[in-house]
Protein backbone atom coordinates (compact mmCIF):
# COMPACT_ATOMS: atom_id res chain seq x y z
CA UNK A 1 0.00 0.00 0.00
CA UNK A 2 1.00 3.63 -0.29
CA UNK A 3 1.50 6.06 2.52
CA UNK A 4 3.23 9.34 3.10
CA UNK A 5 6.25 10.15 5.16
CA UNK A 6 5.51 13.86 5.40
CA UNK A 7 5.15 14.58 9.10
CA UNK A 8 2.83 17.53 9.84
CA UNK A 9 4.41 20.60 11.30
CA UNK A 10 4.37 20.61 15.08
CA UNK A 11 1.37 22.17 16.77
CA UNK A 12 3.89 23.88 19.02
CA UNK A 13 4.41 27.45 17.78
CA UNK A 14 6.99 28.53 16.86
CA UNK A 15 8.17 25.13 15.73
CA UNK A 16 11.15 23.96 17.77
CA UNK A 17 12.57 21.69 15.04
CA UNK A 18 12.67 24.49 12.47
CA UNK A 19 14.11 26.88 15.03
CA UNK A 20 16.91 24.46 15.92
CA UNK A 21 17.59 23.73 12.26
CA UNK A 22 18.93 27.25 11.94
CA UNK A 23 21.65 26.15 14.36
CA UNK A 24 22.37 23.13 12.14
CA UNK A 25 22.88 25.30 9.06
CA UNK A 26 25.14 27.70 10.93
CA UNK A 27 27.11 25.13 12.91
CA UNK A 28 27.90 22.74 10.10
CA UNK A 29 28.44 25.55 7.63
CA UNK A 30 31.33 26.65 9.82
CA UNK A 31 32.62 23.17 10.58
CA UNK A 32 35.57 22.15 8.46
CA UNK A 33 34.95 19.19 6.15
CA UNK A 34 38.04 17.32 7.34
CA UNK A 35 36.92 17.55 10.97
CA UNK A 36 33.44 16.32 10.11
CA UNK A 37 34.97 13.46 8.13
CA UNK A 38 37.25 12.52 11.03
CA UNK A 39 34.25 12.35 13.38
CA UNK A 40 31.91 10.72 10.85
CA UNK A 41 29.34 13.53 11.21
CA UNK A 42 26.21 13.76 9.02
CA UNK A 43 23.69 16.17 10.62
CA UNK A 44 20.01 15.23 10.55
CA UNK A 45 17.66 17.34 8.38
CA UNK A 46 14.42 18.47 10.09
CA UNK A 47 12.06 16.35 7.97
CA UNK A 48 14.04 13.22 8.84
CA UNK A 49 14.18 14.15 12.54
CA UNK A 50 10.39 14.66 12.68
CA UNK A 51 9.71 11.34 11.00
CA UNK A 52 12.05 9.49 13.33
CA UNK A 53 10.49 10.97 16.47
CA UNK A 54 7.00 10.13 15.19
CA UNK A 55 7.88 6.41 15.31
CA UNK A 56 7.98 6.28 19.11
CA UNK A 57 4.90 4.45 20.38
CA UNK A 58 4.46 6.10 23.76
CA UNK A 59 6.09 8.20 26.45
CA UNK A 60 5.77 7.28 30.14
CA UNK A 61 5.25 9.83 32.96
CA UNK A 62 9.01 9.81 33.64
CA UNK A 63 10.70 9.72 30.24
CA UNK A 64 14.47 9.34 30.03
CA UNK A 65 15.87 10.14 26.57
CA UNK A 66 19.34 9.34 25.22
CA UNK A 67 20.77 11.10 22.16
CA UNK A 68 24.30 9.78 21.54
CA UNK A 69 26.22 11.70 18.90
CA UNK A 70 23.69 14.49 19.30
CA UNK A 71 25.21 17.11 17.02
CA UNK A 72 23.26 20.33 17.55
CA UNK A 73 20.33 18.37 19.02
CA UNK A 74 17.95 18.00 16.10
CA UNK A 75 16.78 14.51 17.11
CA UNK A 76 16.36 15.33 20.80
CA UNK A 77 14.36 18.41 19.78
CA UNK A 78 12.12 16.36 17.51
CA UNK A 79 11.48 13.91 20.36
CA UNK A 80 10.67 16.76 22.77
CA UNK A 81 8.29 18.27 20.24
CA UNK A 82 6.60 14.89 19.84
CA UNK A 83 6.14 14.63 23.60
CA UNK A 84 4.70 18.13 23.83
CA UNK A 85 2.28 17.61 20.96
CA UNK A 86 1.17 14.04 21.52
CA UNK A 87 0.91 13.14 25.18
CA UNK A 88 -0.52 14.58 28.38
CA UNK A 89 0.96 11.82 30.55
CA UNK A 90 4.61 12.84 30.68
CA UNK A 91 5.36 14.86 33.81
CA UNK A 92 9.15 14.70 33.80
CA UNK A 93 11.74 14.41 31.06
CA UNK A 94 15.47 13.93 31.36
CA UNK A 95 17.63 14.33 28.27
CA UNK A 96 21.16 12.94 28.11
CA UNK A 97 23.11 14.08 25.06
CA UNK A 98 26.64 13.22 24.00
CA UNK A 99 28.64 15.38 21.60
CA UNK A 100 32.43 15.19 21.52
CA UNK A 101 32.87 18.09 19.07
CA UNK A 102 33.05 21.18 21.31
CA UNK A 103 32.35 23.51 18.38
CA UNK A 104 29.05 21.75 17.71
CA UNK A 105 28.48 21.33 21.46
CA UNK A 106 28.02 25.08 21.91
CA UNK A 107 24.98 24.95 19.64
CA UNK A 108 23.73 21.84 21.44
CA UNK A 109 23.66 23.79 24.71
CA UNK A 110 21.41 26.45 23.15
CA UNK A 111 19.17 23.76 21.65
CA UNK A 112 18.60 21.88 24.87
CA UNK A 113 17.96 25.10 26.78
CA UNK A 114 15.16 25.83 24.30
CA UNK A 115 13.77 22.34 24.96
CA UNK A 116 13.93 22.82 28.73
CA UNK A 117 12.20 26.19 28.48
CA UNK A 118 9.44 24.81 26.26
CA UNK A 119 8.82 21.81 28.54
CA UNK A 120 8.77 24.01 31.65
CA UNK A 121 6.19 26.27 30.03
CA UNK A 122 4.08 23.16 29.34
CA UNK A 123 4.29 21.99 32.96
CA UNK A 124 6.85 19.24 32.36
CA UNK A 125 9.91 19.07 34.60
CA UNK A 126 12.81 18.82 32.19
CA UNK A 127 16.50 18.25 32.84
CA UNK A 128 19.22 18.25 30.19
CA UNK A 129 22.66 16.77 30.74
CA UNK A 130 25.30 17.34 28.05
CA UNK A 131 28.43 15.17 27.96
CA UNK A 132 31.25 16.72 25.93
CA UNK A 133 33.11 13.41 25.89
CA UNK A 134 33.52 10.15 24.02
CA UNK A 135 30.21 8.27 24.24
CA UNK A 136 31.85 4.86 23.77
CA UNK A 137 34.37 5.36 26.58
CA UNK A 138 31.79 6.79 28.98
CA UNK A 139 29.11 4.18 28.23
CA UNK A 140 31.56 1.30 28.63
CA UNK A 141 32.67 2.78 31.95
CA UNK A 142 29.08 3.03 33.17
CA UNK A 143 28.21 -0.49 32.05
CA UNK A 144 31.36 -1.82 33.66
CA UNK A 145 30.44 -0.16 36.95
CA UNK A 146 26.97 -1.65 36.82
CA UNK A 147 25.31 1.77 36.92
CA UNK A 148 22.64 0.66 34.48
CA UNK A 149 21.82 -2.68 36.08
CA UNK A 150 18.54 -1.25 37.34
CA UNK A 151 15.75 -0.30 34.96
CA UNK A 152 15.27 2.88 37.03
CA UNK A 153 18.70 4.08 35.96
CA UNK A 154 18.41 3.22 32.26
CA UNK A 155 16.76 5.02 29.38
CA UNK A 156 13.17 4.67 28.23
CA UNK A 157 14.00 6.08 24.78
CA UNK A 158 17.05 6.45 22.55
CA UNK A 159 17.13 8.38 19.29
CA UNK A 160 20.32 8.31 17.22
CA UNK A 161 22.04 9.44 14.09
CA UNK A 162 25.37 7.88 15.09
CA UNK A 163 28.71 8.73 13.47
CA UNK A 164 29.75 6.51 10.59
CA UNK A 165 33.42 5.60 10.56
CA UNK A 166 35.43 2.37 10.57
CA UNK A 167 37.06 1.19 13.80
CA UNK A 168 40.49 -0.37 13.34
CA UNK A 169 41.00 -3.77 14.93
CA UNK A 170 43.78 -2.43 17.18
CA UNK A 171 42.07 0.85 18.15
CA UNK A 172 41.07 1.93 21.65
CA UNK A 173 37.38 1.86 20.68
CA UNK A 174 37.67 -1.76 19.55
CA UNK A 175 39.21 -2.76 22.90
CA UNK A 176 36.61 -0.78 24.85
CA UNK A 177 33.74 -2.50 23.03
CA UNK A 178 35.25 -5.90 23.78
CA UNK A 179 35.13 -5.04 27.48
CA UNK A 180 31.32 -5.15 27.27
CA UNK A 181 31.25 -8.20 25.01
CA UNK A 182 30.62 -6.43 21.71
CA UNK A 183 32.71 -6.99 18.57
CA UNK A 184 32.10 -4.38 15.90
CA UNK A 185 34.02 -2.64 13.13
CA UNK A 186 32.21 0.69 12.82
CA UNK A 187 31.34 3.59 15.10
CA UNK A 188 27.67 3.51 14.18
CA UNK A 189 27.13 -0.09 15.27
CA UNK A 190 29.19 0.57 18.42
CA UNK A 191 26.87 3.47 19.31
CA UNK A 192 23.81 1.33 18.59
CA UNK A 193 25.08 -1.63 20.61
CA UNK A 194 25.84 0.53 23.65
CA UNK A 195 22.49 2.32 23.37
CA UNK A 196 20.74 -1.06 23.33
CA UNK A 197 22.59 -2.07 26.49
CA UNK A 198 21.65 1.22 28.18
CA UNK A 199 17.95 0.90 27.37
CA UNK A 200 15.48 -0.23 30.01
CA UNK A 201 13.36 -3.31 29.37
CA UNK A 202 10.60 -2.15 27.05
CA UNK A 203 12.65 0.89 26.04
CA UNK A 204 12.34 2.19 22.49
CA UNK A 205 15.14 2.82 20.01
CA UNK A 206 14.84 4.87 16.81
CA UNK A 207 17.94 5.34 14.66
CA UNK A 208 19.03 6.28 11.18
CA UNK A 209 22.11 4.44 9.93
CA UNK A 210 23.73 3.09 6.80
CA UNK A 211 22.15 -0.14 5.60
CA UNK A 212 25.45 -2.02 5.64
CA UNK A 213 24.79 -3.76 8.98
CA UNK A 214 22.11 -5.88 7.28
CA UNK A 215 24.71 -8.20 5.72
CA UNK A 216 28.40 -9.06 5.63
CA UNK A 217 30.69 -10.88 8.06
CA UNK A 218 31.93 -7.80 9.91
CA UNK A 219 28.46 -6.90 11.19
CA UNK A 220 27.34 -10.40 12.14
CA UNK A 221 28.10 -10.01 15.89
CA UNK A 222 26.08 -6.78 15.95
CA UNK A 223 23.17 -8.37 14.08
CA UNK A 224 23.10 -11.20 16.60
CA UNK A 225 23.00 -8.71 19.50
CA UNK A 226 20.43 -6.50 17.80
CA UNK A 227 18.06 -9.33 16.90
CA UNK A 228 18.47 -11.02 20.28
CA UNK A 229 17.83 -7.92 22.41
CA UNK A 230 15.44 -5.90 20.27
CA UNK A 231 12.02 -6.58 18.77
CA UNK A 232 12.05 -4.75 15.44
CA UNK A 233 8.83 -2.88 14.75
CA UNK A 234 9.49 -0.76 11.67
CA UNK A 235 12.18 -0.33 9.02
CA UNK A 236 12.17 2.46 6.48
CA UNK A 237 14.54 2.61 3.51
CA UNK A 238 15.58 5.73 1.65
CA UNK A 239 16.26 4.33 -1.82
CA UNK A 240 18.10 7.42 -3.00
CA UNK A 241 21.69 7.64 -1.77
CA UNK A 242 21.49 11.41 -1.57
CA UNK A 243 18.00 12.66 -0.74
CA UNK A 244 17.94 11.90 2.99
CA UNK A 245 21.19 13.86 3.44
CA UNK A 246 20.98 16.12 0.41
CA UNK A 247 23.69 18.47 1.67
CA UNK A 248 26.23 15.70 2.28
CA UNK A 249 27.95 13.15 0.06
CA UNK A 250 26.36 10.05 1.58
CA UNK A 251 27.00 7.09 -0.73
CA UNK A 252 25.22 4.34 1.20
CA UNK A 253 21.50 3.73 1.36
CA UNK A 254 20.08 4.87 4.68
CA UNK A 255 17.59 3.04 6.86
CA UNK A 256 15.53 4.23 9.78
CA UNK A 257 14.42 1.60 12.24
CA UNK A 258 12.27 1.48 15.35
CA UNK A 259 12.73 -1.36 17.83
CA UNK A 260 11.67 -2.16 21.39
CA UNK A 261 13.95 -3.80 23.93
CA UNK A 262 12.28 -7.15 24.43
CA UNK A 263 13.31 -10.81 24.09
CA UNK A 264 9.93 -11.55 22.51
CA UNK A 265 10.32 -12.13 18.77
CA UNK A 266 7.75 -10.08 16.80
CA UNK A 267 5.53 -11.96 14.36
CA UNK A 268 5.68 -9.23 11.72
CA UNK A 269 7.74 -6.19 10.78
CA UNK A 270 6.44 -3.08 9.04
CA UNK A 271 8.67 -2.14 6.09
CA UNK A 272 8.38 1.08 4.12
CA UNK A 273 10.39 2.71 1.37
CA UNK A 274 10.65 6.08 -0.35
CA UNK A 275 13.14 8.03 -2.43
CA UNK A 276 13.47 10.69 0.26
CA UNK A 277 11.94 11.90 3.54
CA UNK A 278 9.19 13.95 1.88
CA UNK A 279 8.26 11.43 -0.82
CA UNK A 280 5.31 9.06 -1.04
CA UNK A 281 6.20 5.73 0.55
CA UNK A 282 5.28 2.13 -0.08
CA UNK A 283 4.37 0.34 3.15
CA UNK A 284 3.94 -3.38 3.75
CA UNK A 285 3.88 -5.83 6.63
CA UNK A 286 6.13 -8.88 6.35
CA UNK A 287 6.48 -12.02 8.47
CA UNK A 288 9.56 -12.03 10.69
CA UNK A 289 10.73 -15.24 8.97
CA UNK A 290 11.04 -13.26 5.72
CA UNK A 291 12.83 -10.40 7.46
CA UNK A 292 15.44 -12.77 8.93
CA UNK A 293 15.39 -16.34 7.70
CA UNK A 294 15.40 -18.83 10.58
CA UNK A 295 17.87 -21.14 8.78
CA UNK A 296 20.38 -18.37 7.99
CA UNK A 297 23.43 -18.69 10.28
CA UNK A 298 24.68 -15.24 9.22
CA UNK A 299 21.40 -13.56 10.27
CA UNK A 300 21.15 -11.41 7.15
CA UNK A 301 18.34 -8.85 7.30
CA UNK A 302 16.15 -8.78 4.18
CA UNK A 303 14.27 -5.56 3.50
CA UNK A 304 11.56 -6.43 0.96
CA UNK A 305 9.91 -3.13 0.18
CA UNK A 306 7.07 -4.01 -2.19
CA UNK A 307 5.09 -6.77 -3.89
CA UNK A 308 7.51 -6.97 -6.81
CA UNK A 309 10.42 -7.60 -4.45
CA UNK A 310 8.33 -10.15 -2.53
CA UNK A 311 7.75 -12.11 -5.75
CA UNK A 312 11.46 -11.96 -6.52
CA UNK A 313 12.27 -13.33 -3.06
CA UNK A 314 9.70 -16.11 -3.55
CA UNK A 315 11.34 -17.08 -6.85
CA UNK A 316 14.80 -17.11 -5.28
CA UNK A 317 13.53 -19.44 -2.57
CA UNK A 318 12.96 -22.05 -5.27
CA UNK A 319 16.73 -22.35 -5.49
CA UNK A 320 17.85 -24.49 -2.57
CA UNK A 321 21.49 -25.36 -3.26
CA UNK A 322 24.39 -23.79 -1.41
CA UNK A 323 27.81 -23.39 -3.02
CA UNK A 324 28.93 -26.41 -1.03
CA UNK A 325 26.05 -28.44 -2.46
CA UNK A 326 27.23 -27.74 -6.00
CA UNK A 327 30.88 -28.35 -5.10
CA UNK A 328 32.10 -24.77 -5.44
CA UNK A 329 33.95 -22.23 -3.30
CA UNK A 330 34.54 -18.50 -3.63
CA UNK A 331 37.62 -16.55 -2.59
CA UNK A 332 38.91 -13.00 -2.82
CA UNK A 333 41.63 -12.17 -5.34
CA UNK A 334 45.13 -12.53 -3.87
CA UNK A 335 46.88 -9.59 -5.55
CA UNK A 336 46.73 -6.39 -3.49
CA UNK A 337 48.39 -4.19 -6.04
CA UNK A 338 49.85 -1.50 -3.77
CA UNK A 339 51.58 -4.24 -1.78
CA UNK A 340 52.90 -5.97 -4.89
CA UNK A 341 54.12 -3.03 -6.95
CA UNK A 342 57.55 -4.58 -7.55
CA UNK A 343 55.90 -7.49 -9.39
CA UNK A 344 53.49 -5.49 -11.55
CA UNK A 345 54.13 -4.73 -15.22
CA UNK A 346 52.21 -2.49 -17.58
CA UNK A 347 52.21 -5.04 -20.37
CA UNK A 348 53.03 -8.70 -20.83
CA UNK A 349 56.75 -9.44 -21.12
CA UNK A 350 58.99 -12.43 -20.47
CA UNK A 351 58.36 -14.21 -17.13
CA UNK A 352 54.98 -12.54 -16.57
CA UNK A 353 51.43 -13.89 -16.46
CA UNK A 354 48.08 -12.10 -16.88
CA UNK A 355 46.87 -9.88 -14.04
CA UNK A 356 43.10 -9.50 -14.11
CA UNK A 357 41.31 -6.37 -12.88
CA UNK A 358 37.62 -5.35 -13.09
CA UNK A 359 38.52 -3.31 -16.18
CA UNK A 360 39.05 -6.59 -18.06
CA UNK A 361 35.34 -7.53 -17.86
CA UNK A 362 33.62 -7.43 -21.26
CA UNK A 363 30.25 -8.97 -22.22
CA UNK A 364 30.40 -11.78 -19.68
CA UNK A 365 34.02 -12.76 -20.45
CA UNK A 366 37.50 -11.62 -19.45
CA UNK A 367 39.07 -9.66 -22.29
CA UNK A 368 42.83 -9.36 -21.81
CA UNK A 369 45.00 -7.37 -22.20
CA UNK A 370 43.48 -3.89 -22.04
CA UNK A 371 45.97 -1.72 -23.86
CA UNK A 372 46.27 1.96 -23.03
CA UNK A 373 44.48 1.56 -19.70
CA UNK A 374 45.59 2.81 -16.28
CA UNK A 375 45.95 -0.64 -14.72
CA UNK A 376 48.87 -3.04 -15.26
CA UNK A 377 48.12 -6.08 -17.39
CA UNK A 378 50.75 -8.46 -16.04
CA UNK A 379 52.48 -9.70 -12.92
CA UNK A 380 55.89 -11.33 -12.65
CA UNK A 381 55.85 -15.12 -12.19
CA UNK A 382 58.68 -15.65 -9.72
CA UNK A 383 59.13 -17.74 -6.57
CA UNK A 384 58.52 -14.56 -4.54
CA UNK A 385 55.15 -13.89 -6.23
CA UNK A 386 54.01 -17.53 -6.41
CA UNK A 387 51.57 -17.16 -3.50
CA UNK A 388 49.75 -14.39 -5.39
CA UNK A 389 48.98 -16.58 -8.41
CA UNK A 390 46.59 -19.42 -9.14
CA UNK A 391 46.88 -22.05 -11.89
CA UNK A 392 45.22 -20.81 -15.05
CA UNK A 393 41.86 -22.45 -15.51
CA UNK A 394 38.18 -21.68 -16.00
CA UNK A 395 36.90 -19.44 -13.20
CA UNK A 396 33.95 -17.13 -12.62
CA UNK A 397 34.99 -13.68 -11.44
CA UNK A 398 32.73 -11.18 -9.64
CA UNK A 399 33.54 -7.54 -9.04
CA UNK A 400 33.77 -6.71 -5.34
CA UNK A 401 32.80 -3.09 -6.02
CA UNK A 402 30.34 -2.04 -8.68
CA UNK A 403 30.84 1.31 -10.39
CA UNK A 404 28.16 4.01 -10.11
CA UNK A 405 27.33 3.75 -13.80
CA UNK A 406 26.72 -0.01 -13.68
CA UNK A 407 23.10 -1.08 -13.56
CA UNK A 408 23.75 -4.33 -11.68
CA UNK A 409 25.13 -4.78 -8.18
CA UNK A 410 26.64 -8.18 -9.02
CA UNK A 411 28.77 -8.22 -12.18
CA UNK A 412 30.22 -11.58 -13.19
CA UNK A 413 32.49 -12.73 -16.01
CA UNK A 414 34.16 -15.99 -17.06
CA UNK A 415 37.93 -16.32 -17.16
CA UNK A 416 38.69 -18.88 -19.89
CA UNK A 417 42.36 -19.80 -20.47
CA UNK A 418 41.45 -20.63 -24.07
CA UNK A 419 40.83 -16.89 -24.54
CA UNK A 420 43.69 -15.78 -22.27
CA UNK A 421 46.50 -18.35 -22.71
CA UNK A 422 48.75 -18.70 -19.66
CA UNK A 423 49.98 -21.26 -17.15
CA UNK A 424 49.08 -19.10 -14.14
CA UNK A 425 47.05 -15.95 -13.53
CA UNK A 426 46.75 -13.24 -10.90
CA UNK A 427 43.33 -12.05 -9.73
CA UNK A 428 43.42 -8.58 -8.22
CA UNK A 429 41.92 -8.05 -4.75
CA UNK A 430 38.89 -6.14 -6.06
CA UNK A 431 37.63 -9.44 -7.50
CA UNK A 432 36.06 -12.55 -6.03
CA UNK A 433 36.67 -15.80 -7.92
CA UNK A 434 34.79 -19.09 -7.90
CA UNK A 435 36.74 -22.37 -7.95
CA UNK A 436 36.23 -26.04 -7.24
CA UNK A 437 38.36 -26.74 -4.17
CA UNK A 438 41.14 -24.67 -5.71
CA UNK A 439 40.77 -26.19 -9.18
CA UNK A 440 39.09 -24.85 -12.29
CA UNK A 441 35.41 -25.16 -13.18
CA UNK A 442 33.95 -26.98 -16.15
CA UNK A 443 33.28 -24.36 -18.82
CA UNK A 444 29.49 -24.97 -19.12
CA UNK A 445 29.19 -24.73 -15.33
CA UNK A 446 31.14 -21.47 -15.31
CA UNK A 447 29.03 -19.94 -18.09
CA UNK A 448 25.80 -21.00 -16.38
CA UNK A 449 26.95 -19.65 -13.02
CA UNK A 450 28.01 -16.30 -14.50
CA UNK A 451 24.69 -16.02 -16.33
CA UNK A 452 22.72 -16.75 -13.16
CA UNK A 453 24.70 -14.16 -11.18
CA UNK A 454 24.22 -11.56 -13.92
CA UNK A 455 20.44 -12.02 -14.00
CA UNK A 456 18.05 -9.28 -12.90
CA UNK A 457 16.46 -11.79 -10.55
CA UNK A 458 19.65 -12.15 -8.50
CA UNK A 459 20.38 -8.42 -8.70
CA UNK A 460 16.99 -7.41 -7.27
CA UNK A 461 17.18 -10.04 -4.53
CA UNK A 462 20.74 -9.08 -3.59
CA UNK A 463 19.69 -5.46 -3.04
CA UNK A 464 17.16 -6.62 -0.45
CA UNK A 465 19.95 -7.28 2.04
CA UNK A 466 22.88 -5.33 0.57
CA UNK A 467 22.63 -1.54 0.68
CA UNK A 468 26.05 -0.57 -0.62
CA UNK A 469 28.23 -1.21 -3.66
CA UNK A 470 30.45 -3.88 -2.13
CA UNK A 471 29.96 -7.59 -2.87
CA UNK A 472 31.77 -9.76 -0.33
CA UNK A 473 32.62 -13.42 -0.71
CA UNK A 474 30.36 -14.00 2.32
CA UNK A 475 27.45 -12.44 0.41
CA UNK A 476 28.03 -14.81 -2.49
CA UNK A 477 28.21 -17.78 -0.12
CA UNK A 478 24.91 -16.75 1.45
CA UNK A 479 23.03 -16.99 -1.86
CA UNK A 480 21.11 -20.09 -2.87
CA UNK A 481 21.80 -21.44 -6.35
CA UNK A 482 20.21 -23.76 -8.93
CA UNK A 483 21.56 -27.28 -8.97
CA UNK A 484 24.89 -28.02 -10.64
CA UNK A 485 23.01 -29.83 -13.41
CA UNK A 486 20.75 -26.83 -14.04
CA UNK A 487 23.71 -24.45 -14.21
CA UNK A 488 25.49 -26.80 -16.63
CA UNK A 489 22.39 -26.95 -18.80
CA UNK A 490 22.13 -23.16 -18.84
CA UNK A 491 25.81 -22.86 -19.76
CA UNK A 492 25.47 -25.27 -22.67
CA UNK A 493 22.49 -23.31 -24.02
CA UNK A 494 24.39 -20.02 -23.86
CA UNK A 495 27.63 -21.35 -25.32
CA UNK A 496 30.27 -18.78 -26.19
CA UNK A 497 28.14 -15.62 -26.42
CA UNK A 498 26.09 -14.22 -23.56
CA UNK A 499 22.62 -13.01 -24.56
CA UNK A 500 21.22 -9.54 -23.91
CA UNK A 501 19.90 -8.77 -20.43
CA UNK A 502 16.28 -9.21 -21.52
CA UNK A 503 17.04 -12.52 -23.25
CA UNK A 504 19.08 -13.73 -20.30
CA UNK A 505 16.28 -12.94 -17.83
CA UNK A 506 13.76 -14.74 -20.03
CA UNK A 507 16.08 -17.73 -20.23
CA UNK A 508 16.40 -17.84 -16.44
CA UNK A 509 12.61 -17.75 -16.10
CA UNK A 510 12.11 -20.58 -18.57
CA UNK A 511 14.99 -22.89 -17.74
CA UNK A 512 15.62 -22.22 -14.05
CA UNK A 513 12.07 -21.51 -12.85
CA UNK A 514 9.99 -23.34 -15.45
CA UNK A 515 7.90 -20.28 -16.31
CA UNK A 516 6.81 -19.78 -19.89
Amino acid sequence: MLGTLSIPKSKTVPDLVDQVDLYRVEAFGKAEDDRRSALGQFPTPPSVARFMASLFKSFPPATRLLDAGAGIGSLATAAVTEILDRTKHTTSLSITAYEIDKHIGKYLEHTLQLCVNRCTAAGIRCYADIHHEDFIADAVKQLGNGLFSSSKASYTHAILNPPYKKINSDSEHRFLMREVGVETSNLYTAFLALSIKLLASGGELVAITPRSFCNGPYFRPFRELFLREMAVQRVHVFESRSRAFAEDEVLQENVIFHAIKSPKRPGKVLISSSLGPDETATIREVPMDEFVRPDDPDRFIHIVVDEFNRRVAAKIRKFTHSLTDIGLSVSTGRVVDFRATSFLRKDSISNTVPLIYPCHFADGWISWPKLGGKKPNAIMATPESADLLVPAGVHVLVKRFSAKEEKRRIVAAVYDPARVPATHVGFENHLNYFHENGAELQLPLAVGLAAFLNSSLVDVFFRQFNGHTQVNATDLRSLKYPSREKLMELGRIIGGTFPSQVELDQLIERRMLGNG
